[in-house]
């Protein structure tokens, strides 16, 4: 439904791969004008009949009243530029896609700020890191920098006291990854909770509450198998804690000399001994910003509009906690065009009944049916919400029931952990609002 307080605004979003074709539909349900440009041919498909397509996003501009970035590599110097002409831009800069898009640069600027890091090491070299973990023996986690760290499946966390495993692992990107992956990182593995804090910023200060959330990356339940972009996540909403304070919140006169305006969000290892952040993500997180949505009462048309403004719009969210599960087809998280073509693409979805909940990622509506497309094979983010983690879980594997889709498979575990993790973070005082 539009929000009847305001005046219909003009959206345009630029996208390299199509990531935010389901926060362009939810601005367009609100009753706000959508162009959507998609820069990558094979993702162009994604979104078609949902939101509003253009072939060139130049001759919009004049057009826009707000223009949204999806992504780094890159986007954050058109944004930049935009912005200096006095555009309202929602994106990045040039540093703070650094910040994402190189790991190292991402550790030092958190180091300069006074930040605790984890010890890791940069390479060019499988043969040198082969020798590094060879004279160094511990548990390591082998991490993609730049455009490599986009590849899924490629992150290896070690489980070997003495490196043996990463030292295979590192054997194995040597033979069939070294010119994909010309750089990444060894970072030693620290044990405890993973848990993350984001929040949207307006080009001069943080907006509150904040968002705390728990990713799930591993394939399979349980924490098995490859890693992936995400299979899930569970979050709440929450005044500043001390793990904001003491990661994000120091950040702040940076973010703003760059006048950077988005969301951003830094993930972190936590336990009783400190605060480790692992990655940064400078730009909406996929699925994220989708599951964020169940949880933002404020219209998310006009909140980024009048953040892309540098105004300071008021963000109401429900109480309680929301949780997304993705739901993906093959070859996800790996890339095979052929098994694609031959097992997903096209497939059309089924609902045994109309349901709430449902978010798009790599769908298009055809004939008032959803289809699959793209090349990923990512397809649905199904999100619940309560009161509790457990009202929170129920609801959306509720609503996965009524989803049909041949060869589709998630995750049947997200927010289980939830009540173990979140006595350990009460217990170290860390979610405590500050």
């Amino acid at each position: 439904m539009a929000n009847n307080n305001t005046d219909p605004r003009n959206f345009l979003f630029i996208s390299l791969d199509n990531l935010s074709g389901d926060l362009a539909w939810n601005i367009l349900k609100e009753g706000h004008n959508v162009k959507y440009y998609t820069k990558h041919i094979e993702e162009r498909e994604v979104a078609d009949g949902f939101v509003p397509k253009t072939d060139t996003y130049e001759q919009e501009l004049d057009w826009a009243d707000v223009i949204v970035f999806d992504d780094v590599l890159g986007q954050g110097e058109l944004a930049k530029e935009l912005r200096e002409k006095g555009k309202n831009v929602i994106g990045g800069t040039p540093y703070t896609d650094l910040l994402e898009d190189d790991r190292a640069f991402g550790q030092n600027e958190l180091k300069k700020v006074g930040v605790s890091i984890i010890p890791h090491y940069e390479f060019t070299s499988f043969e040198d890191a082969i020798n590094f973990v060879k004279r160094n023996p511990a548990k390591y986690v082998i991490k993609p920098s730049r455009d490599a760290q986009n590849i899924k499946g490629l992150l290896y966390i070690g489980e070997d006291d003495d490196g043996r495993d990463v030292i295979q692992v590192l054997n194995d990107y040597n033979k069939a990854w070294a010119k994909k992956i010309p750089y990444f990182q060894l970072q030693k593995k620290i044990s405890g909770v993973e848990v993350a804090v984001g929040a949207f910023f307006n080009g001069k200060n943080f907006i509150y509450p904040i968002n705390v959330n728990f990713e799930h990356k591993k394939l399979f339940p349980g924490n098995l198998g490859p890693s992936t972009g995400e299979m899930g996540t569970a979050m709440f909403w929450s005044g500043p804690n001390k793990i904001f304070s003491s990661t994000l919140k120091k950040m702040e006169q940076k973010l703003a000399e760059e006048g950077y305006i988005g969301y951003i969000d830094i993930n972190c290892i936590v336990n009783s001994n400190g605060i480790y952040p692992l990655e940064w993500t400078s730009r909406f997180g996929y699925p994220t910003i989708s599951i964020q949505m169940e949880g933002i009462l404020t219209p998310i048309g006009e909140f980024l509009y009048q953040l892309s403004k540098g105004e300071t719009p008021k963000l109401k969210t429900k109480q309680g906690f929301q949780l997304g599960v993705r739901i993906v087809v093959p070859p996800f998280p790996f890339k095979d065009p052929e098994t694609f073509d031959v097992k997903s693409k096209d497939t059309v979805i089924h609902f045994r009944k109309p349901i709430n909940g449902v978010h798009i990622e790599d769908v298009k509506l055809v004939n008032g049916e959803w289809v699959i497309t793209g090349e990923s094979g990512v397809v649905l983010i199904v999100v619940g919400t309560g009161q509790s983690m457990k009202q929170a879980r129920e609801k959306a594997y509720q609503r996965i029931k009524n989803i049909s889709i041949p060869h589709m498979y998630y995750r049947d575990d997200i927010g289980k952990r939830w009540a173990e993790d979140s006595d350990k973070l009460h217990c170290w005082g860390y979610l405590r609002e500050v």
